[in-house]
């Protein structure tokens, strides 16, 4: 039997002209006593707020929703180490976030001239995350999918050089991988989409893409190793011609490629073609891939369906 979904105990608006609670998000999350243990709405009402928001470990059971990408945007311009330039960082377990963009602006438009560093717009550290028609905006480390299970779905993911990196165990559900390189530093020849690492074979991490659709302008590899034992999985998803034949890259695992679980399975589309593709490519069976690409993968123990998410995730 499926578990009811918990209630919102309370709702929080933010509004920048003062029609809410609140004019900035942090205000919001630092009203919520300690330790919280109720589910909290807190709704951002339309407009860019220019601040840096973290959610500290004690402070779970939060539901960030905005009005939409276009219309509740959360940005910052930091830069250099990813613990301190993250626009948006959440370190609590039990997180819902619906409709609101994250973007860090200090490599794009109009900062694209300065030198390519890591300028991460969120930070994702703790467990049981559902994150739902919202997007991410950066250039290199744009999402930091640092650990814990997390279940991303019809977002949009922008950036040029590890814009998808962690040890997270994240299953991306019909979402949009931009690639933005050729249109910020179209000197560089090409970027990466992801760099992932597991700390051992039996760590049960890895990024899996599901009916995804990789595209933008320049070129890419699907992903390069952050170190041995990474498993990033393209599932049935769409690959533009933004994707390069060789199409993965060993670097850090780099003699240690056995240990590496990158695959394709049933993509499509003008970079699909695996001809081409580094030799170590793995090949998993269907039911295999299924098994990743279902959300069980995440959710053994059914979390989701206890989250107050408005008709499901």
């Amino acid at each position: 039997m499926q578990a009811a979904a918990e209630q919102i105990a309370y709702t929080i608006t933010i509004d920048l002209n003062g029609g809410g609670n609140f004019t900035t998000v942090q205000s919001a999350i630092d009203s919520i006593s300690l330790p919280n243990h109720n589910w909290i709405r807190v709704f951002i009402q339309n407009g860019i707020y220019r601040e840096k928001v973290t959610i500290p470990k004690e402070k779970g059971f939060i539901y960030l929703q905005g009005k939409g990408i276009e219309q509740t945007v959360i940005e910052y311009d930091d830069h250099q180490a990813t613990d301190i330039s993250a626009t948006f960082t959440a370190f609590a377990d039990d997180i819902v976030i619906s409709g609101i963009t994250f973007k860090n602006t200090y490599n794009i438009v109009p900062n694209n001239k300065r030198e390519i560093v890591p300028a991460v717009a969120a930070r994702m550290l703790g467990d049981r995350y559902v994150v739902t028609d919202s997007s991410f905006d950066g250039l290199q480390d744009t999402l930091f999918d640092g650990k814990g299970r997390h279940y991303y779905k019809r977002c949009i993911i922008s950036g040029g050089i590890d814009f998808i990196f962690g040890y997270g165990q994240s299953l991306f559900k019909e979402c949009t991988l931009n690639m933005t390189l050729g249109i910020y530093a179209p000197d560089n020849p090409y970027g990466t989409i992801t760099a992932h690492q597991r700390p051992s074979p039996s760590d049960e991490g890895g990024f899996v893409f599901s009916d995804c659709t990789v595209t933008g302008v320049g070129k890419t590899l699907l992903g390069r190793a952050w170190g041995s034992n990474a498993r990033v999985i393209f599932d049935r998803s769409r690959l533009s011609d933004v994707v390069l034949p060789i199409g993965w890259d060993a670097w850090r695992a780099k003699g240690n490629e056995r240990d590496l679980t990158f695959v394709e399975a049933g993509c499509t589309g003008a970079g699909a073609d695996t001809s081409q593709r580094v030799p170590w490519l793995k090949k998993l069976s269907l039911s295999e891939v299924d098994g990743f690409a279902s959300v069980s993968f995440i959710d053994q123990d059914g979390w989701i369906s206890r989250f107050p998410i408005e008709g499901g995730p």
